[in-house]
């Protein structure tokens, strides 16, 4: 079997936690409609909200056969065009308030406990990165900074920046080829089923599965190694 080289990180509810039951969304959707009103945008919240969700569903329906994960840009862009705002994904309007959501979201995240002491151990001694699914990646690359993590990963791969969400494997191998190892020589880590265990062994990656809750095919999907705590990670590795 293949040295291990690398390690993979999921980012959310793997090294950090998303508080409060996900209970972000609407209170971060907020934090974008209020950048809009304070920069001259003349709606009410209700028919922001609504004209997003109307958006922000068609695009998913668009894209999910593909997997795709276009920019969060281009679904405040795509509300404002149905309320008569034409402007582009780049515009100071639409990067705003994405940005506005951004901040608002970061205020129900928190890092694990055991993040900060794994990956000190781990750093030098595997190439790190994360892979992870969010329509924001600058708001991925802001929670690492923040947290003081972002000296330890080689590699910061987020589905908002490269149109394709886990598990599709072109997010994998675009992270595979940055640290310049092989699937083999790797082993991902995540809190999901299909985006973090099966769609990482489809391409060939050695897996440990961090059980933070009950989930359907667990077992079917045959992680390497199972953790309950993050903890447990570098004694997980080398069982790999």
């Amino acid at each position: 079997m293949a040295q291990i080289k690398a390690v993979l990180f999921d980012m959310f509810d793997t090294l950090m936690l998303i508080e409060k039951d996900h209970a972000f969304y609407s209170p971060s959707l907020h934090g974008a409609y209020e950048f809009l009103v304070a920069n001259g945008v003349a709606i009410t919240f209700e028919e922001f909200e609504r004209t997003y969700v109307s958006v922000r569903d068609a695009i998913f329906v668009e894209v999910d056969a593909e997997l795709g994960e276009p920019h969060f840009n281009v679904r405040i862009a795509g509300t404002l065009k149905q309320l008569g705002y034409e402007c582009d994904v780049s515009s100071p309007l639409v990067v705003g308030a994405t940005d506005a959501f951004c901040e608002r979201f970061m205020t129900y995240v928190r890092i694990d406990e055991h993040a900060d002491s794994v990956l000190r151990k781990l750093h030098g001694k595997y190439k790190l990165g994360v892979v992870s699914n969010f329509a924001i990646p600058e708001c991925v690359e802001r929670l690492l900074e923040r947290q003081g993590l972002t000296e330890f990963f080689d590699v910061v791969v987020v589905s908002g920046a490269v149109n394709r969400r886990k598990p599709h494997p072109e997010i994998y191998q675009k992270a595979l080829q940055k640290l310049g190892v092989k699937p083999e020589e790797t082993v991902f880590v995540g809190d999901t089923v299909d985006a973090d265990v099966q769609g990482a062994k489809a391409v060939g990656m050695r897996t440990i599965y961090l059980e933070r809750r009950l989930q359907k095919d667990a077992e079917i999907a045959c992680p390497d190694q199972t953790i309950k705590s993050l903890g447990q990670l570098t004694t997980a590795i080398e069982r790999c």
